[in-house]
């Protein structure tokens, strides 16, 4: 079994940053894509950021020149630096990884229990 365990988030006031760490424990073949979701009040989750194992990174239009993703094979962690943070990136961050366990063709997916990034205008 796996376990994400998120940290970072917090209230910050528009123009601010913010940096999110998630951390995996548990055993595990290989991790391969990780990444951030969020999700406001009343809205449906969303991709905001990914990385796979050899470290191409993708990004949510509304993110993209502003946050980035980062990961830590050696700890199993991903990582992301917000700057320039505005009202409406108020939400809860999930982070997500897609481990493969050994003897296994596929891997699973594995959710955090998020943080809550609140950025007030």
């Amino acid at each position: 079994q796996v376990q994400l365990v998120e940290s970072g988030g917090g209230l910050v006031q528009a123009g601010g940053s913010l940096r999110l760490s998630c951390v995996a424990s548990g055993s595990a073949f290989r991790f391969n894509t990780m990444g951030w979701y969020r999700q406001a009040p009343g809205k449906q989750r969303e991709q905001v950021a990914s990385i796979t194992s050899e470290y191409s990174t993708n990004y949510a239009d509304f993110v993209r020149g502003r946050f980035t993703i980062s990961r830590d094979n050696a700890k199993n962690a991903v990582y992301l630096q917000m700057d320039s943070l505005k009202s409406e990136d108020t939400a809860v961050y999930y982070c997500n990884a897609n481990v493969l366990q050994l003897g296994y063709r596929q891997g699973s997916d594995y959710w955090g229990q998020g943080t809550q990034v609140t950025v007030s205008s």
